[in-house]
């Protein structure tokens, strides 16, 4: 009997109790997953206008009709071909002017929405981001002195998603010196002269405050002394990493967290002129432009113009491009920033931002005009989203 009872105790402590250890300690699964879900598990969603996502989907839509069958969607390699998206896309355009149960009746029968959670948390950062307005001038002078730039010829952007797999998503710029590729002149390098002389400028504004806002935006109106507009759009990136002010003016302790925007960014770095320029120049990251017409809305990184309140950007690393993201969080209340009303809605992932990294995370294009900058610069909300896929990209296409 005692022998029995030791050979049990050798037992636990040689094979049970270390297996027991392992399994309740083990560390929790790293990387996105996706589970497949039922549309009612989507809060909101029966009552979402899903009509106002068409022209989203459409543009996206048309996009891919152009590619080729075996042109993976671009992004993280779970949105599987152009192929897999054809058929659903071709019966999705011929539903313009639809009503939003017959969009809501047609997604739920050819699209699977999957859960998207992180070491099994869901949650995320969403922000917005809309078109800025700034008064400008062709020619520099006293008033206008902050020049946009066109895109250098040297600037080389690189996609190194084309070289490695294991790097789709990932993107660098630089110039080549020598046979080489290196980084190119950083935002305090530029302000510094480094394009003098060279003609680059595109328009010359009033403000380095809203250029500044501008080069987080991606594109903005510009006012010219006529009073006619001009629309500018993303053209390229210098290459470096994108650092939010934002953050650097907290760990300062120049603004409290939690009254963190874009409109007090904007007002600190007016009221402290002698310190500005240094703090903006801490963001080495620098965005070149082009015209746009002036009817067009700006085009995201998905190569379609964005939808107010329905095109999204994500980190394309984790997300693939085109599909459509049911994203559930709050938004501010444009007649009352500091209170939040509730967001859930069907959008299109359409673009990316330098500031949008992380496996669940998200910005809202709002538009332009008055509310969409208010809601835009006050929005920071906790939520999380569903990707939406046709269906017949299984679950298990659906991992990273």
């Amino acid at each position: 009997m005692a022998g029995r009872f030791l050979k049990l105790l050798a037992f636990l402590a040689l094979v049970a109790l270390p297996l027991a250890l392992a399994f309740f300690l083990r560390p929790p699964e790293r990387g996105l997953r996706f589970a497949p879900v039922a549309y009612s598990d989507l809060p909101g969603w029966d009552a979402d206008q899903t009509k106002d996502a068409w022209p989203a989907l459409a543009e996206s839509c048309k996009r891919i009709l152009t590619l080729p069958d075996s042109r993976a969607i671009p992004g993280a390699a779970i949105g599987g071909t152009a192929a897999d998206w054809k058929p659903v896309c071709g019966a999705l355009l011929t539903l313009e002017g639809a009503d939003t149960e017959t969009l809501r009746v047609f997604i739920e029968a050819n699209f699977t929405p999957f859960a998207v959670t992180l070491a099994g948390n869901p949650a995320g950062l969403f922000t917005g981001y809309h078109e800025a307005f700034l008064k400008g001038s062709e020619t520099p002078s006293e008033t206008y002195n902050v020049p946009l730039y066109v895109r250098p010829p040297e600037l080389v952007m690189v996609n190194l998603g084309l070289f490695r797999d294991s790097l789709k998503g990932e993107r660098i710029a630089g110039e080549v010196k020598d046979g080489q590729l290196v980084p190119y002149a950083s935002h305090a390098d530029i302000n510094k002269g480094a394009l003098n002389g060279r003609g680059l400028e595109l328009l010359w504004v009033d403000d380095a405050v809203e250029a500044f806002n501008l080069h987080i935006q991606g594109s903005g109106r510009v006012q010219m002394p006529d009073g006619s507009l001009r629309k500018v759009g993303y053209a390229a990136q210098n290459g470096h990493p994108y650092v939010a002010i934002g953050r650097i003016l907290i760990e300062r302790g120049e603004i409290p967290r939690e009254k963190m925007s874009m409109p007090a960014i904007k007002d600190w770095l007016r009221a402290h002129p002698d310190e500005a320029a240094g703090v903006m120049e801490a963001n080495p990251s620098f965005v070149f432009f082009r015209d746009l017409p002036v009817d067009q809305e700006p085009v995201g990184a998905a190569g379609v113009p964005l939808t107010g309140g329905r095109s999204l950007a994500v980190d394309r690393s984790h997300l693939p491009l085109h599909a459509p993201v049911f994203l559930s969080a709050s938004q501010p209340d444009p007649k009352a920033p500091n209170e939040s009303l509730p967001f859930n809605r069907l959008m299109v992932a359409q673009d990316t931002g330098g500031a949008i990294r992380g496996e669940i995370r998200g910005d809202v294009y709002w538009g332009s005009g008055e509310d969409a900058t208010i809601v835009a610069g006050h929005m920071a909300a906790k939520g999380r989203f569903w990707l939406l896929l046709p269906n017949g990209i299984g679950p298990d296409a659906g991992r990273s």
